[in-house]
């Protein structure tokens, strides 16, 4: 949108017509209010933007079916210049295809240009006839009345020279000889009767009349798109001293931003668009008892019941008065509205933002997201960072560590899942036209999908869900659409619902980095390994709960597919999903685990009081989640996870060196993928799903082991970017091969309990040195290490019925270490 300049926010407000309330569709539901069909159909002007027109901004829904429209407004409009002076359409002034209302014959148009009774053209006409006065110095047609008006313009159509005809009606011949030969070919350029022949106000521009102002006059052009290979800042102008741009104290930096920004930040400061329409004696309204009729008839007839005035249409638009928001910001210095944009080096996080706000950055995020000044500086910096994307994108992702600004969050989003190129032609490409088997199924879901949402729920909402579907659905030929597929496509449309293309390109890049595979058509051996990974997270980080689940056979089959399957927007509300997502977008394909474990401790006391039945009948209206805390608790169990802990077969394939954007020193554990990671002989190696469903515990890699003991060893074998010490984990590791394997070579810091005399029959420890260790461990991170692997397994098995939360398994036993030279022989005893 272009900046506020001197315009200010105007509000006006009308009544879409009731539909009675006992009339369904041919579906069986309740018809779609008005009210929301105009909200759908309204979001198309939005994006009308031009320099010479008026921005739309926002529209809202009331109570009985009232809307109020919020506007650029100017306080002169055209129609206040045009009642000032002669309007234009004045029937002197009328082009004749507007006279015909668009009747012509079929000769006097090409087949490429259909009539139009009215449009550009039309008003170059009109310009011909004020130039035409101009130059003869009185007014055409005085002496006739409007109907001879009419018949003369008409007849022009059938005279050679439309100049001369009207010189000779006016008695002004004289005159015209007299005028110079490019001002008399001005004029017959624009009265030119047949439209088809008429040129185009951009087209006269280049007369060469204009020669010396055309210049003045560039053609408006539609800015790129922030995704786009075009460049965004060709024709940027700067003044020679930067400083220049913040140095004046009573400079209006506000009119500056853009329209929205001006309507949400006025908004955030307290606007209230109904309190101002009701000040204005816009909105009237009326105690209840008085809208009674005096005289009610038994069979519902009424008299005395006056019709309310409140409900009648008043085009009167109100304007925004911004005192209240200026007041809000005055103490915001010029250098908020230019951030300067450094590359930073320091830990993550690291905000750019001004060093006042650092108390507010440690608010709640709720706060955060009302607070007028923080989210001016946020939306600032937003703003400046994604138009330098990509170039920034590093900066991007360090920024949305902190928060994401609500305005800015879909064009954030797409960044953050490395959106680019041409969007809108790939887009228009696919065919979203043709019939295709899945359409049935579309149509069912999509009425079912978030419709509590207006937005969504509006059948333009409808008509948008079904293009983007059917184009991911037709641009993947190798997967199939999946219930649920809808819900996964919902924030993406929601934040984007003027941009199909964007909101296509997002749910392109974000299902195969988190749901890669999910909609194989024979996907059931991709959801039994996540829901696998799943159950084996639930063990490691909550071995309690774990067990109490298994003991009464409530496992993630019966509940976790709808979480994973549409990334919890089955399960959760758009705006939790929002805070929920921008989280998830900075984090790799595995987090989603840690989200899942997450919403379980949540719920974890009434899991563990209540049976099977119970819990079916908790997951059936699963009770409010709060996602904040979610939020926080996701990231800590996804810290105290070790990354190859959730590797499974099915994920996405490694990424070639040339095909990772950020390079690895700039990721964080929480964003870089495990998956994503090079091979190598300590990766870990795939199993069996039947292998993998038989083991309570994670696995983990000798490579993983190797940089969480901070082992130092042959460098070709450190594939990992190491952590930082302050980020490691407290680990112990616990080798189960007898004591002489042990004596042979071991893991230096290991302890050393063998499996066979571990455990009494009853599953108890027994007690030795080792076990005493073990258990001053409890609550790290224990990496079970044996060269058996069911032994192993059964170890950790134990550990986790013992309630030991952070068990894992090292794949591949010692044997996988031997050839790393890591392993201590201890010293013999003298």
């Amino acid at each position: 949108m272009f900046p506020l300049k001197d315009a200010e926010l105007g509000a006006f407000t009308f009544f879409a017509s009731a539909l009675p309330n006992d009339v369904c569709g041919s579906n069986g539901l309740p018809l779609t209010p008005n009210s929301i069909k105009i909200l759908g159909r309204f979001q198309i002007l939005k994006t009308i933007t031009h320099p010479r027109l008026c921005q739309y901004v926002d529209i809202s829904r009331g109570k009985h079916e009232r809307l109020v429209v919020v506007a650029e407004h100017c306080e002169r409009s055209l129609e206040d210049l045009l009642r000032d002076r002669k309007p234009v359409r004045y029937p002197s002034y009328l082009a004749p295809e507007v006279i015909a209302q668009g009747i012509m014959k079929s000769s006097d148009h090409t087949q490429s240009e259909k009539p139009l009774p009215s449009g550009p053209k039309s008003d170059v006409w009109s310009l011909g006839i004020i130039l035409f006065e101009l130059c003869v110095g009185k007014k055409l047609f005085q002496s006739l009345d409007v109907a001879e008006r009419l018949k003369l313009l008409l007849n022009l159509g059938c005279v050679d020279d439309i100049i001369t005809v009207l010189a000779e009606e006016h008695g002004c011949l004289d005159i015209i000889k007299e005028i110079p030969e490019n001002i008399l070919a001005l004029l017959r350029k624009c009265l030119t009767f047949h439209p088809s022949k008429r040129p185009t106000p951009d087209q006269l521009l280049k007369d060469s009349v204009f020669s010396e102002i055309s210049s003045l006059y560039p053609p408006f052009r539609k800015p790129a798109s922030l995704f786009s290979s075009t460049l965004r800042c060709a024709d940027l102008t700067l003044p020679e001293d930067i400083n220049q741009l913040c140095e004046d104290e009573n400079a209006d930096y506000l009119a500056e931003r853009s329209i929205e920004e001006v309507y949400y930040l006025w908004c955030l400061a307290g606007g209230d668009l109904e309190k101002e329409l009701v000040n204005k004696e816009i909105i009237r309204s009326k105690p209840p008892i008085c809208t009674l009729p005096i005289f009610l008839l038994e069979d519902g007839e009424s008299f005395g019941q006056g019709r309310d005035r409140s409900f009648l249409l008043d085009d009167t638009t109100v304007t925004l008065s911004l005192c209240q928001l200026r007041n809000r910001l005055k103490d915001v210095g010029g250098e908020a509205f230019y951030p300067l944009l450094e590359d930073d080096q320091s830990n993550i996080p690291h905000s750019n933002s001004n060093n006042e706000l650092s108390a507010a950055a440690n608010l709640p995020l709720i706060i955060r997201e009302r607070d007028t000044e923080y989210q001016l500086n946020r939306i600032v910096l937003f703003d400046r960072l994604l138009k330098a994307y990509p170039y920034k994108k590093t900066q991007i992702w360090k920024e949305a560590r902190i928060d994401i600004p609500p305005l800015m969050r879909g064009l954030v989003w797409a960044a953050l899942l490395g959106v680019e190129g041409a969007i809108q032609a790939k887009y228009d490409a696919i065919d979203k036209d043709t019939p295709i088997p899945t359409d049935r199924q579309i149509e069912v879901d999509i009425p079912r999908c978030h419709q509590y949402d207006e937005l969504l729920s509006s059948p333009e909402g409808h008509a948008k869900f079904r293009r983007v579907l059917k184009a991911w659905v037709v641009s993947h030929p190798d997967l199939v659409y999946w219930q649920g597929l809808d819900s996964l496509c919902a924030p993406f449309l929601y934040l984007n619902f003027n941009n199909e293309a964007l909101a296509y390109a997002c749910m392109s890049a974000f299902i195969p980095k988190y749901l890669y595979n999910f909609f194989l058509k024979d996907n059931s051996h991709v959801i039994q390994e996540y829901l696998t990974v799943f159950s084996q997270m639930i063990a490691f980080h909550d071995p309690e709960l774990s067990n109490h689940l298994n003991e009464i056979g409530f496992i993630p089959d019966l509940y976790a597919i709808p979480w994973f399957l549409t990334m919890f927007t089955h399960v959760f509300p758009l705006h939790k999903i929002f805070h929920l997502w921008d989280t998830l977008l900075l984090g790799n394909s595995s987090f989603p685990f840690c989200i899942g474990v997450a919403i379980l401790q949540q719920l974890r006391d009434r899991l563990l009081s209540n049976g099977f039945n119970e819990c079916i009948l908790l997951f059936s209206d699963l009770p409010e989640i709060d996602i904040e805390r979610c939020v926080r608790e996701s990231i800590n169990l996804f810290c105290w996870t070790p990354k190859s802990a959730t590797y499974r077969q099915y994920a996405q394939h490694p990424k070639q060196a040339n095909e990772i954007n950020c390079p690895r020193s700039l990721m964080s554990c929480l964003s870089s993928d495990y998956q994503d990671a090079p091979r190598s002989d300590l990766s870990r190696d795939s199993i069996k799903l039947n292998d993998l469903k038989s083991e309570v515990s994670p696995r983990i890699s000798a490579e993983d082991l190797i940089d969480l003991c901070d082992l130092t060893g042959p460098s070709h074998f450190k594939t990992l970017t190491k952590k930082t010490k302050s980020s490691k984990p407290k680990l112990l590791i616990v080798d189960i091969r007898n004591s002489e394997d042990f004596n042979r070579g071991h893991i230096s810091g290991s302890i050393n309990i063998p499996f066979g005399s571990a455990f009494t029959a009853e599953g108890e420890f027994i007690q030795c040195p080792a076990t005493a260790t073990l258990q001053s461990f409890k609550g790290r991170v224990v990496v079970v290490v044996g060269n058996v692997a069911k032994n192993a397994a059964l170890f950790a098995a134990h550990l986790v019925k013992i309630k030991y939360p952070r068990v894992c398994i090292l794949d591949g036993g010692i044997n996988k270490l031997k050839p790393t030279g890591l392993l201590t022989v201890p010293s013999p005893q003298i």
